[in-house]
């Protein structure tokens, strides 16, 4: 009498499919690609073999398409045989966040230069608030006269020079509270 519980019949697992194993290579060439726009300064912090070293730099010398292409395969079968690709790919992610973090607080500065330029005293006062630690005779007197260069059409570098400090500040007030 045959068990109506047997699974004989059931298929056996043989490991990820084709299309799982060829989404895993783009993601680890999708990877490579994002360490070829790093910099070498920023490569030497990673934990990588001297294999995947020297093939980003030769690859950071093709220029042909095509060749470029075979290249990242080669990459991503690279970083396949490294010991943590996962944490590899996080401390990159951890360096672009890095540049996000550093446009954001960009932007910002600009902001609050247009601010003080159009408003005037109005503004200074609010970004006191905002960056306790500024000085407020040094930022009135940039304010002034980059309100002045604008008005007048100058080009002497004093709205330049504000955005310098107020982004000097903002770094500074923003690192403390971190």
């Amino acid at each position: 009498m045959t068990d109506p519980y047997d699974n004989n019949d059931a298929p056996e697992y043989d490991g990820p499919s084709k299309s799982q194993l060829k989404r895993e290579m783009q993601a680890l060439q999708d990877l490579g690609k994002r360490m070829l726009d790093l910099s070498n300064d920023q490569l030497d912090t990673l934990p990588i073999s001297s294999t995947l070293r020297a093939a980003i730099e030769e690859s950071r010398r093709i220029r042909q398409n095509e060749a470029r292409r075979r290249h990242l395969q080669y990459i991503g079968k690279v970083i396949r045989q490294e010991d943590d690709p996962e944490g590899l790919s996080r401390q990159i992610d951890a360096f672009y966040s890095g540049s996000e973090e550093h446009t954001r607080r960009h932007h910002l500065a600009e902001r609050w230069r247009d601010r003080m330029i159009e408003e005037g005293d109005s503004a200074v006062g609010e970004f006191l608030e905002y960056c306790t630690t500024a000085d407020i005779q040094h930022l009135r007197n940039l304010a002034r006269n980059a309100r002045r260069d604008t008005l007048k059409e100058k080009t002497t570098g004093q709205p330049r020079k504000l955005f310098r400090y107020l982004r000097e500040c903002i770094d500074d007030a923003e690192s403390a509270q971190d």
